[in-house]
């Protein structure tokens, strides 16, 4: 069992919890509303300035420079890809991209995305990769299971961004990132993969924050 097995098999119950939450389930039938879905874009914007920093120091921390390679071209898709569809559906809710950029991040934006770079800053490049890892994996596998699901995948809000993310080049880059984590992995002390479990899990469970805090529109308390 490679360890990214051993994680899906022993974290599962939480894994789950994301596919299930109500605004997960609610893109895949056409019934979330869209104010939620326009806090969730603007939010999610935010946390990809950030995220794509991660892909940035995952290029300082590599080792070789095919891997260092495949971190610059995660940050490219990341900026170039990801980031353009955001501003793709800003553009259609009538938000410039300035005011995209100058949005207020929410406390679970700014506790997930500080709690993600801590980890990458401060720890190796096994723990900078299990930190980034459950976000990207589990919207592959969200993508795909949304993509099952008939005419989810052409709505007309929703449809885009389940194309994206159940694409096989965006499940090609989540599974270099699991074939990484399993190699970086390999023949660490029980000490080392405790802690590489411990922040694949916490990231696991803010990307459940994340959903939430998007369904609910949440940010500081007035």
């Amino acid at each position: 069992m490679t360890f990214s097995e051993y994680l899906m098999e022993k974290l599962q119950p939480v894994w789950r919890k994301n596919h299930s939450h109500p605004f997960v389930r609610e893109m895949g039938s056409g019934e979330l509303e869209l104010a939620k879905f326009r806090f969730y874009m603007i939010q999610d914007y935010l946390y990809l300035i950030d995220y794509a920093k991660l892909f940035a120091l995952g290029a300082v921390k590599a080792g070789d420079l095919k891997t260092m390679g495949e971190f610059a071209g995660l940050l490219h898709s990341t900026m170039n890809e990801e980031m353009s569809l955001h501003r793709a559906y800003a553009a259609r809710f009538g938000i410039s991209e300035n005011e995209l950029e100058q949005a207020e991040p929410s406390p679970v934006t700014l506790a997930y995305t500080h709690y993600m770079l801590h980890a990458a800053q401060n720890g190796s490049l096994a723990e900078l990769v299990a930190a980034l890892l459950p976000c990207m994996w589990s919207y592959w596998e969200i993508g795909k299971e949304l993509a099952r699901i008939p005419g989810a995948a052409d709505h007309e809000y929703y449809g885009e961004w389940i194309r994206m993310y159940s694409s096989e080049e965006f499940g090609s880059l989540a599974k270099w990132c699991i074939g990484l984590l399993d190699q970086l992995a390999e023949g660490k002390p029980q000490r080392e993969l405790d802690r590489l479990e411990e922040i694949f899990l916490h990231t696991t469970q803010f990307e459940y924050l994340f959903w939430d805090m998007a369904y609910r529109e949440e940010l500081w308390p007035e």
